[in-house]
């Protein structure tokens, strides 16, 4: 029994150098207006010689970028984003929303992004900027938000390499949904309460009218 106080205070340093030893190898730069994990801006993939090009990108997030799709909440204002390959991406990730949002690409190379994965994550109402390099292959990286429910509710994308491999499922605004929402657009569902609205108030007026 009084090993068990030393094994528990063993596993608990054990999980913190192993939390603190994974942030370290993932590249981790922390600030008040959020994170940037994985960042790269020299090192080349295996099938790329040099930069054959530079792309920058200032992506919004927030609510209102949703407003035109069914069944969605957040949204981003770019969802399809081209770029050629063994190219260096700066993305300037603009949050306007007042909480968290991620923008996060998967599948890269893991011998050069830890766990396949580049991410920016800014903090309500914070901007945050993130650079890294793309391989050489033609194809499509999945863009996504990582918190809780944010990708099904509407923030989802495309990073598209060079000519890509084929559009992922559910881009708003490029491919079909796994989904279809029977919920009207919010612009749709005004349109249609003004429809209602006068109406009523034409249907009134007659009344009083013939009255």
């Amino acid at each position: 029994m009084r090993l068990l106080p030393l094994v528990l205070l063993l596993a608990v340093a054990g999980a913190f150098a192993q939390n603190h030893a994974e942030h370290e190898h993932h590249k981790m730069t922390v600030d008040k207006s959020g994170v940037v994990m994985n960042e790269n801006t020299e090192n080349l993939p295996r099938d790329c010689e040099k930069i054959e090009a530079e792309h920058e990108f200032e992506i919004f997030a927030g609510r209102k970028y949703a407003n035109d799709i069914p069944g969605t909440i957040f949204g981003m204002s770019e969802t399809d984003v081209t770029v050629a390959p063994c190219s260096r991406v700066t993305v300037k990730f603009v949050n306007e929303d007042q909480i968290r949002h991620q923008w996060m690409v998967h599948g890269l190379p893991k011998y050069l992004y830890p766990a396949g994965m580049f991410h920016i994550e800014a903090m309500g109402g914070q901007t945050m900027t993130g650079t890294f390099i793309v391989p050489g292959e033609d194809k499509n990286y999945l863009i996504h938000c990582d918190m809780a429910q944010h990708m099904e509710k509407g923030m989802r994308g495309q990073l598209v390499v060079g000519s890509g491999s084929g559009d992922l499922w559910s881009v708003p605004g490029v491919s079909d949904s796994f989904y279809r929402s029977s919920y009207l657009t919010t612009r749709v569902a005004s349109f249609v309460a003004l429809l209602a609205f006068v109406a009523a108030f034409a249907v009134t007026w007659a009344c009083r009218i013939r009255s």
